[in-house]
């Protein structure tokens, strides 16, 4: 054999050697152990998972139709490196499916309207707004909070989650804060996309926190720090923190990541909180004429009430493990009447979903119909999709 076939091959050794060890790595099995299909739900895959240093070549490609997938990368410490990807499967009721971890170049990967948005909006004093297809929502900031300390017009003293009901699937928030500032009409009017009309005042809104000391609530008031942490197709998600507040004697310090999935009605709240041994996720009773409904040993509440001419439901859900009880929060004083789930935290930790379905969106025309839904929900959170490595 001379030297220039000896050569060939050993580069075809190592070549065929190469790929069969790539191939070994590269099939990840997601199981649903559940009697029904899953959808629209996230599956987040990480560099440590997979035993790489490197996401920014890695695409995802179904073992069933050979497609590849939508896929999000996602940088969680903004330190310009992707920690996680993020893709959708679809898995059958009580099934695996296999899905094949693949190089691509940057052009290759499949490209999708990015539904999943957020941002800080200094044009209306500092809002951080965030939606995806279904629903969106709003918090407040330190500018809004002091135009009220200090007497001036069109500020928000409020720590409460603010839902704003869109009912059309593309992105809505810079058309609104267009609408409300920059032309003669308001978002508060619905001429076709939905309208911000909920009130949030200095209740809990949609899944704001609060610390109960004797019979008392006490909570935060407007964020004071923001991060965008991604947006895309299939998720996005900000970090906020909170200025240090008292807790009838104990000293709170409060930092949060709200993240919102593609499909989804509920945003995912993870919760650092330091100085305190309980913390309570409320939903706004608002007029009071709503409908409690709820399990606590699966995990959720609802309220559906009347909204305008429509209606609408809220929601808190929480793994079993964390959703501890709920109780109706009725007094006097104007915004403070909620409905409070009590949570166990695990190291300053806790991690819980809230949400809201509008009935004018189209999703759920009544109460049942949004109880299932967040049954469903909850029963999803507490049986995960499994992910496993197959060689």
């Amino acid at each position: 054999m001379n030297i220039f076939k000896l050569f060939g091959y050993f580069i075809s050794i190592i070549f065929f050697s190469s790929c069969a060890q790539e191939e070994k790595i590269k099939a990840i099995v997601v199981k649903n152990a559940l009697e029904q299909e899953r959808t629209f739900e996230t599956v987040e895959i990480s560099k440590s998972f997979l035993n790489v240093d490197d996401l920014s070549t890695i695409g995802i490609r179904s073992g069933a139709t050979k497609k590849l997938l939508v896929t999000q990368l996602v940088d969680n410490d903004g330190d310009g490196v992707m920690d996680l990807i993020l893709f959708q499967p679809e898995i059958k009721a009580n099934s695996e499916a296999i899905f094949n971890v693949v190089t691509i170049s940057e052009s290759e990967r499949p490209t999708a309207a990015a539904l999943c948005y957020s941002r800080f909006v200094p044009e209306r004093t500092d809002d951080y707004t965030w939606e995806n297809d279904k629903v969106a929502f709003r918090v407040y900031g330190p500018k809004a909070q002091r135009m009220i300390e200090e007497d001036i017009p069109g500020g928000t003293l409020s720590s409460g989650v603010d839902a704003w009901l869109k009912k059309v699937e593309y992105p809505i928030i810079n058309n609104w804060y267009h609408k409300e500032l920059e032309t003669e009409g308001t978002y508060h009017e619905d001429t076709g996309e939905g309208l911000d009309n909920f009130h949030v005042g200095k209740s809990r809104g949609v899944g704001g926190i609060a610390v109960k000391k004797d019979s008392t609530y006490y909570f935060s008031k407007n964020y004071t720090t923001w991060r965008t942490i991604t947006t895309g197709p299939l998720r996005t998600s900000v970090y906020l923190e909170y200025e240090n507040w008292d807790a009838g004697g104990n000293i709170i310090k409060e930092s949060k990541i709200i993240s919102l999935d593609l499909g989804s009605h509920l945003s995912k709240f993870n919760i650092n909180l330091v100085g305190a041994n309980n913390v309570f996720a409320g939903l706004t009773l608002d007029k009071k004429d709503g409908i409690v409904s709820g399990s606590k040993d699966n995990g959720w509440v609802t309220y559906w009430q009347s909204h305008t001419d429509s209606e609408i439901g809220t929601a808190i859900v929480a793994a079993k493990k964390t959703f501890k009880d709920f109780e109706k929060y009725d007094v006097l004083t104007t915004d403070l009447s909620n409905i409070y789930v009590h949570l166990n935290m695990s190291n300053n930790q806790v991690v819980y979903y809230s949400g809201f379905g509008w009935k004018e969106q189209g999703d759920f025309t009544n109460d049942m119909m949004w109880d299932d839904y967040i049954a469903d929900f909850a029963l999803k959170i507490n049986n995960p999709l499994t992910l496993s490595l197959r060689n």
